[in-house]
């Protein structure tokens, strides 16, 4: 009741939308989804979207949603990848990237020689023993741990699959430290998506399949969140985060509809 009274007060100038899982499913497009988006930029709202995935550069998403035919400029993506650089560049450190080989090229240009900080994506091919045990010993030898999120799992076409989350959580148990999290459901994460906006959280409400990252990290933030069953979406995830997700929906193209009838 409480963030439909919120709601009601709101004048809503932005919208950020969270893209695998809601948009599409690695090489499918969510049914509806493209549709949905037109729709969307029709009406007199600032729109971004908001990104956890580490598997894959800007470049190579944006061709993903281009290819789906999804109508998206690449200055309208924020990723974790994005923040996680700028940390990077920010603290001057030199990262080992424990990311899949494909997001390499977002880090362009940050040297990697004798690395003094560690950078946990999402990266499957290198989360084995020996590569874990570096990174165990230099964070050890007091080098930063750097989380770019830690979620739990995502969705793939073959089903759920772990998320880096379980691995940023092994190595702080090893070494007894905290990781940086840049991703979602930081805070800073979404004020930075919404920078040169000129929206305020308030203002803005996020659509997203992932009920404490997208939905709990946005309302947290002063956002609405409206949760959509698609993705990595499990039966009672509006119980796991409190407050309870503003809404949820089947998919992104009711929440649309939704923002379009009742949150302008």
């Amino acid at each position: 009741m409480q963030l439909l009274r919120m709601a009601a007060r709101r004048v809503l100038k932005a919208v950020l939308v969270d893209l695998s899982g809601t948009l599409h499913i690695e090489d499918s497009a969510v049914p509806g989804s493209q549709e949905a988006l037109k729709r969307l930029r029709n009406a007199p709202v600032a729109i971004r979207f908001v990104t956890n995935t580490t598997k894959e550069s800007k470049r190579d998403l944006l061709e993903r949603l281009r290819s789906l035919e999804f109508d998206i400029a690449e200055d309208e993506i924020f990723t974790s990848l994005t923040a996680a650089r700028n940390l990077l560049e920010q603290k001057q450190v030199r990262p080992l990237l424990l990311v899949d080989d494909n997001a390499l090229q977002d880090f362009r240009g940050i040297p990697t020689n004798d690395p003094n900080a560690v950078v946990v994506g999402l990266a499957p091919e290198h989360f084995n023993y020996q590569m874990m045990n570096k990174a165990f010993r230099l964070i050890l030898d007091g080098a930063p741990l750097i989380a770019i999120h830690k979620a739990r799992y995502y969705k793939r076409k073959d089903g759920l699959a772990l998320g880096p989350g379980p691995f940023v959580t092994g190595l702080e148990y090893a070494t007894d430290t905290k990781a940086t999290v840049v991703g979602k459901p930081e805070t800073t994460f979404f004020l930075e998506a919404l920078s040169g906006t000129g929206c305020k959280p308030e203002e803005t409400v996020m659509i997203g399949d992932d009920c404490r990252g997208d939905v709990g990290g946005a309302q947290n933030a002063g956002m609405l969140g409206i949760l959509v069953k698609t993705g990595k979406y499990r039966a009672a995830d509006e119980a796991k985060i409190n407050p309870a997700p503003y809404l949820t929906c089947d998919n992104f193209p009711q929440a649309v509809d939704h923002i379009l009838q009742h949150l302008l």
